[in-house]
């Protein structure tokens, strides 16, 4: 083998390990990415929930106009508005979780 030979081939090895490195890594990232956008989406629906509970309790007859209730509504309401700003993130997953079960949950139905 000459010294091009032995060059060509170190510089292929190399290539070839950097390519696999970069691979597990960016499937790594993926797979946390989409971990944090059902976590956004799971905290967006409960957030939904409590503020679709909240007006419910706020216009009972018994609570109607209570301003504690109000301003807790209002919180509620504020919070979810701010998580709109994470949409792009939950929106990753929004899409595969109304489309229906996947194949895994599928497989597993009796």
């Amino acid at each position: 083998m000459t010294n091009l030979e032995v060059t060509l081939l170190i510089i292929l090895a190399l290539s070839l390990i950097g390519n696999v490195a970069l691979f597990v890594y960016a499937r790594a990232a993926i797979v946390r990415l989409l971990s944090v956008a059902e976590e956004l989406y799971d905290l967006k629906q409960m957030s939904d929930s409590l503020t679709n509970h909240l007006e419910s309790v706020y216009e009972l007859e018994m609570f109607y106009g209570d301003e504690t209730l109000g301003g807790l509504m209002e919180h509620a309401r504020s919070f979810a508005e701010q998580q709109q700003t994470f949409e792009y993130i939950y929106g990753l997953i929004e899409n595969d979780n109304q489309s229906g079960p996947t194949e895994e949950e599928e497989t597993q139905a009796p």
